[in-house]
């Protein structure tokens, strides 16, 4: 799978811009500030619909514009397709596949991509949301229909907390509040359930990863469910009955405090670095092979989800967004050394030297509003 075209109209700083990319590596190269990180956001936006840089989308919209367009072209299993959103500040987005209106989980899933960043190192040193957040990311890229479950949730937690902030302040009714509950322990089993079953079947790949970033030791990642124990219930009736028994038990403590306490939200992926916890007692250079294995394991896992069996070239784009400034030499050659394979690698640098020799391919200059071809 790879991205043939990229085009955007009045997104970030482009007014318009078509791109034609091709295979094996492309290199984005400009001083800080002038674009390169906008053109991974375009690509990463219709790969999960949303930004991952920021939570609202007023700032993808160009100065002065009241809307912002992404389209790409991509191939995969030997047939194009074309992915279309208009972004538009208190409207509706407006999804569009083949050039037919089209619903998000249309899109979804059909454009993967695995982004290395400077922020990576939040994976291994930050709060527990950037975890659960990238492990759910995972699991939509391998089961798109958990996008839906998991935005459920979010609204039931918000609807949950209201209920409770209400009774807290003895103006509310719970008489509704056993039927959230339920709705809370379904949702939640089976976004536990999906962690716990990515977790498992990424573990492996993190294990290998981080051996050949760090010379042979060791890390491992598991998932820690905050109100059941490793393995409690197999199936989605029983999380949610487990769940649910937990939501009530925690109920007078929810309503003194507030706020929901039971459930996924309050989850977490443990990273170890050898015996240890990598949150507080990895190096820096540790914390970095952690984060950098969390991705390349990602990659894997998802090349090998797509690959020759599954009848779907689905391999994902390998997108690295200033990611070799912050390396140390040994580390940006095993990285380097290690992508270099793959179908397609979107690269943004601010000098042509922080990106390893091993990976030739397009260059391109990135100027404000502005890309051009500088060599192939």
């Amino acid at each position: 799978m790879r991205v043939t075209r990229l085009s955007l109209t009045d997104f970030r700083s482009y007014g318009s811009l078509d791109l034609e990319l091709g295979p094996g590596v492309s290199t984005f190269v400009g001083s800080n500030g002038t674009g390169k990180t906008n053109i991974v956001e375009a690509l990463r936006y219709l790969s999960i619909l949303g930004s991952h840089r920021v939570a609202t989308d007023q700032p993808l919209i160009r100065l002065g514009a009241t809307s912002a367009n992404v389209r790409a072209k991509v191939e995969k299993a030997g047939r194009a397709i074309v992915l279309e959103a208009t972004i538009a500040p208190g409207r509706a987005k407006a999804y569009r596949l083949g050039g037919s209106p089209a619903k998000p989980r249309d899109l979804v899933g059909i454009l993967r991509t695995v982004v290395f960043s400077p922020e990576d190192l939040d994976l291994v040193k930050g709060d527990p949301s950037g975890r659960r957040r990238f492990l759910d990311e995972v699991c939509v890229a391998l089961a798109p229909g958990i996008a839906g479950d998991l935005a459920d949730y979010d609204r039931v937690v918000r609807q949950r907390t209201a209920l409770l902030k209400s009774a807290r302040s003895a103006r509310g009714e719970l008489s509704t509040l056993d039927v959230w509950d339920e709705r809370q322990a379904a949702l939640g089993a089976r976004i536990v359930r999906s962690r716990r079953t990515t977790t498992a079947a990424l573990a492996p790949y993190v294990a290998r990863a981080y051996a050949e970033l760090a010379a042979g030791d060791d890390a491992a990642i598991a998932y820690e469910c905050a109100s059941l124990g490793p393995e409690e219930g197999g199936t989605d009736d029983e999380v949610a009955a487990a769940l649910l028994q937990a939501i009530a038990a925690a109920r007078p403590k929810e309503i003194d405090r507030g706020v929901c306490l039971v459930g996924p939200h309050r989850d977490d992926l443990a990273v170890t670095v050898g015996p240890l916890p990598a949150r507080g007692y990895a190096s820096h250079g540790e914390s970095w092979s952690a984060a950098l294995a969390l991705r390349l394991a990602t990659y894997d896992l998802l090349t090998s989800d797509a690959g020759p069996d599954s009848g779907d070239d689905g391999e994902p784009v390998l997108i690295l967004d200033d990611v070799f400034a912050e390396l140390d030499a040994p580390r940006r050659t095993a990285l380097a050394a290690r992508i270099a394979p793959a179908q397609q690698v979107v690269v943004t640098a601010a000098v042509p030297a922080d990106v390893p020799e091993t990976l030739a391919g397009d260059v391109f200059r990135v100027r404000e509003g502005r890309v051009d071809r500088v060599a192939s």
